[in-house]
């Protein structure tokens, strides 16, 4: 008989044996990689947390006590134990539960996440609020290593050394970014002292010795620093820390018992464990990259299904960039912990010397871009759209101020589909078209990712090049990519009824709604605009010409995008025309399949027609 099934809640989970805890991780496991195979999501991450999430729910008393998880995409076992059984099947697809902790569907989701870097700070505010509040409840903060890549950890961290409070981090070392050390020594001694004897020994001899001025103190210290030289947490105890660990974080056993002995701990409290990313899964523990986020894929091989064999926006940037960085180079690439997830591994492969990974650390990426083309080269920084957000004030204030030519290569631009409101990259154009000296591209097409890619480095200017995540649309690849003229988009159809103005991926699907259009007996001109800054205003005065009505098309928020550039334009014109603008209102962007959320928003040709006709008629 299962054990799963039986658990609705961790009250559930607290009042079964111990000895069926290990089976029931196991049980957690088979779900999780049945429903990734069918819906897809962040798989290796999720197999390898499994033990700390039933350890935490086991020894501590959710919800009361607080679980706060950075990033969250190892979250799939702890929805599975807070009542969410029935409901995880249908992750991640339309009208489902997310694949992220979400305040709005679990009182057990304390705080919602999808960005790195962001656990200790919120845990350390909830931490302060309890004590505000005189509540007695406990606060965990579980971090991956590869979020202590981000300075947000870092300030959160020497605050909460700071304030004092009690407060425990577990880090989820998965083999991938901090040296192991789990051997039997390792064991022994965290073992030793994490038990509250040794704990309270130790406070006591610490307080002894600092009754005797500056010679207690530096005893104190000393004392400190040898028991620092058995155990790899010497920066986290400078910080205010109590640091214990490495531990085993998949021994169930092992982890309740150490999760008892530090759960009373006072002040803050570092918890080192190290775990097997993708455990429980071969293909995913041989192939941790592959599997950190997946699609649908056969779980006996692993092999991934549904793939197109339509070259996709980000293999058209990497190609591109290789072709371009062997004739030139002065070229640099730099990601931000993502070099498959932007197509810069092969890059890497071939100029590894010319190849920068800086972590989750989008703001230094960004500056120190900038020192590179400060110092006469020709950077390039390949991001998620919505991973530029933290680096704004780096691009306005170290790049465009100084008008650095630096090129941002913003993949997942738009709606990304099922990993939902904290991965769309829909706000790119509103919080960058106003910066000053700035160039903002949109390629139509594979093929258009190419050549703007080769004018952003012949621009001599920051230049932001912005593209969506998947497939292009089959069109044929030139050999050679070549700069095109900035500012300047281009007429696709001329129409005598209305003239719709297109950006990006939008351009291809406007194409089609202007097809649909025809059927009904309205002309419709079509214009791949190209650019968001520069505007082509030469191309919307001869639209004008043409008829007054003009339909603006993006994948992009409404408010401060592109529709609304050709607004200010067409107002300070003082122009007569009649303006449709298409995009994304004011509103969060739930998750589902992409064409799901292009028809709800109106952007899938089908949809832009049947709106364009009613507003025209």
């Amino acid at each position: 008989m299962k054990v799963l099934p039986s658990i609705q809640s961790p009250k559930d989970l607290r009042l079964i044996k111990k000895e069926l805890l290990p089976t029931l991780c196991e049980e957690l496991r088979q779900t999780i990689i049945e429903t990734a195979s069918k819906n897809g999501g962040h798989l290796g991450s999720s197999l390898g947390a499994v033990e700390i999430i039933t350890a935490l729910h086991y020894v501590f008393n959710t919800p009361e006590d607080k679980i706060v998880f950075d990033t969250g995409h190892q979250a799939y076992a702890h929805k599975l134990l807070t009542g969410r059984q029935k409901e995880f099947t249908h992750i991640r697809t339309k009208g489902g539960i997310s694949g992220f902790p979400k305040r709005y569907e679990s009182e057990y989701d304390t705080f919602g996440v999808g960005h790195a870097s962001t656990a200790i700070s919120a845990a350390l505010g909830m931490a302060i609020a309890r004590d505000q509040k005189k509540e007695n409840s406990k606060v965990i903060a579980v971090v991956g290593d590869g979020c202590l890549t981000g300075g947000m950890a870092y300030e959160a961290m020497q605050n909460a050394g700071l304030l004092r409070t009690d407060l425990l981090v577990i880090l989820n070392d998965n083999q991938m970014f901090i040296s192991q050390r789990v051997g039997a020594l390792g064991k022994a001694l965290t073992k030793l002292l994490t038990t509250k004897y040794v704990q309270l020994a130790e406070e006591k001899a610490t307080n002894f010795l600092q009754r005797f001025d500056d010679l207690g103190n530096n005893a104190a210290k000393l004392a400190k620093r040898a028991r620092s030289i058995l155990f790899p947490g010497t920066l986290f105890e400078e910080m205010g820390f109590r640091y214990f660990g490495p531990v085993n974080g998949n021994d169930i056993n092992a982890m309740i018992e150490v999760l008892e002995n530090v759960k009373n701990v006072k002040g803050p409290v570092m918890l080192h464990v190290v775990t097997k990313k993708g455990k429980g899964y071969k293909p995913a523990e041989e192939k941790p990259t592959k599997f950190h986020g997946v699609g649908i894929f056969d779980v006996e091989t692993g092999d991934s299904l549904g793939k197109s064999n339509t070259i996709t926006f980000t293999k058209a940037f990497s190609q591109a960039l290789l072709k371009l960085a062997e004739k030139d180079e002065k070229i640099n690439a730099i990601t931000a912990a993502m070099p498959e997830g932007t197509g810069l591994d092969a890059f890497r492969d071939k100029y590894p010397s010319r190849y920068f990974d800086v972590g989750i650390a989008e703001e230094h990426a960004a500056t120190f871009a900038a020192g590179l083309a400060a110092n006469g080269l020709k950077p390039v920084v390949a991001v998620y759209s919505t991973f530029a957000q933290r680096c704004y004030d780096q691009i306005l204030h170290d790049i465009a101020l100084q008008k650095l030519p630096v090129v941002f290569a913003l993949d997942r631009a738009g709606v990304v589909g099922e990993d939902g409101p904290t991965h769309h990259g829909v706000f790119d154009i509103s919080f960058l078209r106003d910066i000053p000296h700035l160039i903002m591209a949109a390629p139509a097409d594979e093929n258009e990712m190419q050549h703007l890619l080769k004018t952003a480095f012949d621009a001599n200017a920051p230049f932001v090049l912005r593209y969506p995540r998947g497939a292009g649309f089959n069109v044929k690849m030139d050999a050679t990519p070549v700069a095109l003229p900035i500012g300047k988009g281009s007429w696709l159809k001329k129409g005598k009824d209305l003239t719709i103005l297109a950006i990006g991926n939008r351009v291809h699907p406007a194409l089609k709604a202007a097809e649909l259009l025809q059927e009904k007996g309205i002309d419709c001109g079509v214009v791949n605009m190209r650019f968001v800054k520069p505007l082509d205003t030469q191309l919307i005065d001869e639209a004008l010409r043409l008829s007054p009505y003009l339909v603006t098309v993006e994948d992009n928020m409404l408010a401060g995008g592109f529709g609304s550039s050709v607004a200010e334009y067409l107002s300070d014109r003082q122009a007569n025309f009649k303006l449709l603008r298409l995009g994304i209102g004011d509103e969060f962007v739930e998750h589902a399949k992409a064409s799901q959320l292009y028809d709800a928003l109106h952007l899938s040709p089908e949809t832009m027609a049947k709106t364009i006709l009613q507003w025209k008629k």
